[in-house]
């Protein structure tokens, strides 16, 4: 047994796979050169990785074993990564009561927020519908933020991609 190709197998895989799911997300947010230089990368580690798998298969089928698992936790850490990088942005519709609109919306806009605000009917009451546009890293922040003012607010968060902004 080889465990020295073993190893350079799964972990060429392994940064191959993170490599891959990078690559969709910067293409995906409009970064297209790097998409492009990521695609370089990915093909010049799968030429490679995968040349030292088909040769002698049929004599080390263990090849194949750690092939599959590079790729396997090759795509849960680039998920991960992607997931720590945070690239884009979010849209996030907060439904909250009419009532407190005067609370919230104040308090998130001192907070530095930009919110648009909708009047729309629930079933039983008045609600306020804000519209937040917000990088993907301050989700997590602004989504705390919104419960600590609000436990029974719905939020809703969409990916988005401004297309025209005008300054007022």
């Amino acid at each position: 047994m080889n465990w020295l190709l073993y190893g350079m197998i799964f972990f060429s895989k392994v940064i191959e796979n993170s490599l891959g799911t990078l690559r969709l997300i910067v293409v995906a947010n409009g970064k297209k050169l790097l998409g492009a230089i990521l695609q370089f990368l990915i093909a010049l580690v799968w030429v490679l990785v995968t040349g030292a798998v088909v040769v002698n298969i049929h004599q080390d089928p263990l090849k194949i074993i750690f092939f599959a698992l590079g790729s396997f936790v090759g795509s849960y850490s680039g998920s991960f990564i992607e997931e720590k990088m945070a690239l884009g942005s979010n849209m996030l519709m907060v439904i909250i009561e009419k009532d407190l609109e005067k609370q919230i919306v104040p308090t998130l806009r001192n907070y530095g927020y930009q919110i648009t605000t909708m009047n729309a009917a629930g079933m039983y009451n008045k609600k306020t519908v804000l519209m937040i546009v917000i990088a993907r890293k301050e989700r997590r922040k602004l989504v705390h933020l919104i419960h600590t003012l609000d436990s029974k607010a719905l939020i809703i968060s969409e990916s988005a991609k401004t297309i025209r902004h005008t300054k007022p």
